[in-house]
């Protein structure tokens, strides 16, 4: 009995809050329980060991949860279609660079990025979601998100133009609470893709008109394709409900991606609320971040004994760890 009780207590532990910008002691919104969900990589080439940084921090949390006796229900994504536009679309320059099926392809680094996780020893998420599994959900919450219900008016948060339909942050009224940004500090072209469809240079994409040779799906505003942050709101919502303990990713998430996240979630749900949001910091090379944009990466492959890659300048995985 008294075993079964030291149990119920876990141990109290804190975590930062990127909201709170503070250490809190870390209480789960179900006891005994804990929903994570981690954003993922866009899966195009072989894993950096950024990535490797990012997967090791929450998968050290998500053992340490088991360890305190936690029943944890972890959710990592595979962005595994082209999210952003134009030059940026980088499954789709991949696949055409290499003359292959853009899906193909996205399926073929997903899996090596499985493989890549567990030769670091990490433990499997409970979920591993793709978008292309989840254009349903996806839909159905870009629904959700066009109109916010206040107690005596209903306001339209979204713009929709030939098929392509944007987020008006101008409607969303906690938008900055996250990052602290001012929707006057939003410039086009800094995080921001420029785009004439926009009222407001920080609007953002919730659903992309298709465009020719480009993987689409039908939808109700046309053929097209999920914007960046959209996925995430929806594959969280459908694992873990619209109110979960702890959302994770790097910190350069913050803005844009995780304060899109939380503008659409509130205007798709009242209920909308994570109570923790933790980044990890970054891999740097020369003082830049460690970016496959940037090309000063290394593959974990290059740096770890890998059963088909061992080099002279290999580490073991613990030593990446």
């Amino acid at each position: 009995m008294e075993e079964a009780e030291s149990k119920k207590k876990k141990a109290e532990f804190r975590l930062y809050n990127a909201m709170s910008k503070t250490v809190e002691v870390f209480e789960p919104i179900v006891p005994g329980k804990v929903g994570m969900y981690v954003c993922g990589v866009t899966a195009y080439d072989l894993s950096h060991i950024g990535h490797a940084r990012a997967a090791v921090v929450f998968d050290v949390l998500f053992r340490y949860l088991l360890h305190l006796d936690y029943e944890v229900t972890y959710v990592r994504n595979f962005t595994d279609i082209d999210d952003k536009e134009n030059f940026l679309a980088q499954i789709i320059k991949r696949a055409n660079d290499l003359g292959e099926d853009p899906l193909s392809l996205s399926n073929r680094f997903c899996e090596e990025y499985v493989a890549d996780m567990k030769n670091l020893g990490c433990l499997p998420p409970t979920h591993q979601p793709r978008v292309t599994e989840h254009m349903e959900n996806i839909k159905n919450m870009i629904t959700q998100v066009s109109f916010v219900i206040f107690p005596f008016l209903v306001i339209c948060v979204v713009t929709v133009s030939k098929a392509h339909v944007n987020f008006a942050v101008d409607k969303s009224p906690n938008y900055g609470q996250l990052s602290g940004r001012k929707l006057e500090d939003n410039r086009a072209g800094e995080r921001i893709a420029v785009d004439l469809r926009k009222q407001n240079p920080a609007d953002f994409a919730l659903w992309k008109a298709a465009k020719e040779g480009e993987p689409s799906w039908d939808s109700p505003w046309g053929p097209g394709r999920p914007g960046w942050h959209i996925e995430c709101s929806a594959m969280s919502a459908h694992y873990l409900s619209f109110k979960f303990d702890i959302h994770g990713g790097g910190s350069d998430l913050i803005f844009p991606h995780h304060e899109n996240e939380l503008a659409q979630s509130s205007a798709a749900s009242s209920d909308s609320k994570v109570n923790f949001w933790v980044h990890n910091g970054h891999v740097t090379n020369n003082q830049l971040k460690m970016s496959k944009s940037l090309g000063n990466f290394f593959t974990i492959r290059q740096v770890t004994f890998y059963p088909s890659c061992i080099n002279s300048c290999s580490f073991s995985p613990s030593m990446i760890r």
